[in-house]
């Protein structure tokens, strides 16, 4: 990771906690850049609008492509404070993002912030779909992870989002 990465993703950090940093409501962060400008910055707003597809990675592609009026980033890197599920990695791959840095993965984080125990999408997608798309993960991972209910953390059930 370079001090760019960081200075993205401390960004990143930011807009996660703009509307509190409460771990119940996945409060994920995205930063969307090119060329060393922000095309987008946004926050998961699931709840607040409410919209299933409103992850902050979700709403950083639609704001950056109506930024530039195109439907590709290519050349662009996608900042996020979690590793992307796979929805918001799908829409990396059709918008054409360069390259994805992520802070806390799964392994850092309660199992209820993830869809699919066990599988990794990101490495599905690499595999799967373009060479053309670099994906790092572990960019202020610490700081990232502090978001979020740890790994062991005992939730009741009704507040576990995708479990």
């Amino acid at each position: 990771m370079t001090e760019d990465d960081e200075r993205w993703m401390r960004l990143a950090l930011e807009v996660a906690r703009a509307k509190g940093s409460d771990p119940s409501t996945s409060p994920l962060g995205c930063v969307i850049v090119r060329d060393g400008q922000v095309l987008a910055a946004e926050r998961n707003q699931t709840h607040e609008l409410p919209d299933a597809t409103a992850h902050a990675e979700m709403m950083a592609i639609r704001r950056a492509c109506e930024e530039l009026g195109d439907m590709e980033l290519r050349g662009a890197t996608l900042y996020s404070t979690l590793q992307p599920c796979g929805m918001c990695t799908m829409a990396s791959i059709w918008s054409k993002v360069g390259r994805v840095v992520y802070g806390a993965e799964g392994a850092d984080v309660h199992p209820m912030y993830f869809e699919a125990h066990g599988v990794d999408t990101l490495a599905f997608v690499t595999h799967a779909y373009r060479d053309d798309i670099t994906i790092e993960g572990g960019c202020l991972r610490q700081e990232c992870a502090e978001l979020y209910y740890g790994p062991d953390a005992d939730l009741p059930q009704d507040e576990q989002a995708n479990l």
